[in-house]
């Protein structure tokens, strides 16, 4: 009996240990989730006629073939996102559900029109 005491002992902490390492958040993960949170931004207000001279650049783009790069808000949380970027060519421009279809080496990404906050050629 002694020795299935010593070995109830020894797994019962062990498997404690297990399920606090994947039921609770680390300090660190902690601290990385607060970092990345201070760097969220609402979006941005765009003026209609700078958003009307996006549109241009970007069906002008697609229509001749050559690289943009459109800068875009995406939500993380609630009404807080973080800007993102992209250089590529535009493949595809969805006026129903009101996007773009970008294009590079590395990546393909569609980036809804309502949410570009600047581009660049």
């Amino acid at each position: 009996m002694g020795e299935k005491g010593a070995g109830e002992m020894t797994t019962k902490p062990a498997k404690v240990l297990a399920a606090s390492r994947w039921g609770l958040p680390q300090p660190e993960s902690l601290c990385f989730e607060k970092k990345e949170d201070e760097r969220l931004v609402q979006q941005p207000v765009i003026e209609k006629s700078d958003r009307e001279a996006f549109h241009y650049m970007i069906r002008d783009a697609g229509r001749e073939d050559y690289g943009l790069s459109v800068v875009w808000w995406k939500p993380v949380k609630g009404n807080l996102g973080m800007v993102c970027s992209m250089w590529g060519a535009v493949k595809w421009i969805d006026a129903h559900e009101r996007r773009i279809k970008m294009v590079n080496d590395e990546e393909s990404q569609w980036i809804p029109m309502d949410r570009i906050v600047d581009v660049k050629s």
